[in-house]
């Protein structure tokens, strides 16, 4: 399976490197195609890099490792996204990172469906920071990655993904509840820079 990562910023250059590591065979997109190309020439040569369009063609599952602001402008000129897998990770923040832009009554994740309606959302990743992608930062720690959408198939992949990349996925329902996951990333925003606790902080649940 190959996997598209679009963006070449701290955390699409974390799952580029976290996906070629688990051996997936990657492509990296960007809307400067040289620097997707200088990132895939870096981590190896299972992994390619180039355009947004080249990279989403290339992929059936993709992890837009954008900010939310950013992802419709991208989709709109990604091509046909029938029935790909798109894996919304982002947290729609402010720019000073202190407050969501979107929630309550919708989702990043759910603007994301509606601007890519054929494609399968899913949202997943949105609580970890790119500090602890890699599977040695972690030292031996079972980090949840919660999982939602409305695609059963879908999301089964998604998890199975966590899974590969040594996560510990957690079912967390229909896209919907995105409206709640975004929240918990925010908080896990502000534990990480504005309370101290650094950026290798993650939420978990337990259950009884």
């Amino acid at each position: 399976m190959k996997i598209a990562v679009i963006g070449t910023g701290n955390i699409g250059a974390a799952y580029a490197r976290a996906l070629a590591q688990a051996k997936f065979d990657v492509a990296i997109g960007d809307r400067d195609p040289s620097k997707a190309a200088a990132l895939a020439h870096e981590i190896g040569p299972q992994v390619e890099g180039g355009g947004i369009v080249a990279a989403f063609k290339l992929a059936d599952t993709v992890i837009l490792a954008l900010p939310h602001q950013a992802v419709a402008a991208v989709l709109a000129e990604a091509g046909d996204l029938t029935a790909k897998v798109l894996i919304d990770v982002s947290n729609p923040v402010s720019e000073d990172f202190k407050d969501l832009v979107v929630g309550l009554t919708t989702s990043a994740a759910e603007r994301t469906q509606a601007a890519a309606p054929t494609a399968r959302v899913v949202k997943a990743f949105n609580t970890i920071f790119a500090d602890l992608i890699p599977a040695e930062a972690r030292d031996g720690r079972q980090l949840q990655v919660f999982v939602a959408g409305d695609d059963a198939a879908a999301t089964a992949q998604v998890r199975e993904l966590a899974q590969a990349l040594g996560f510990v996925a957690v079912d967390a329902g229909p896209l919907r509840n995105s409206r709640f996951l975004e929240p918990i990333g925010m908080m896990n925003i502000q534990f990480g820079f504005f309370l101290g606790a650094g950026p290798t902080t993650a939420p978990s649940w337990a259950h009884a």
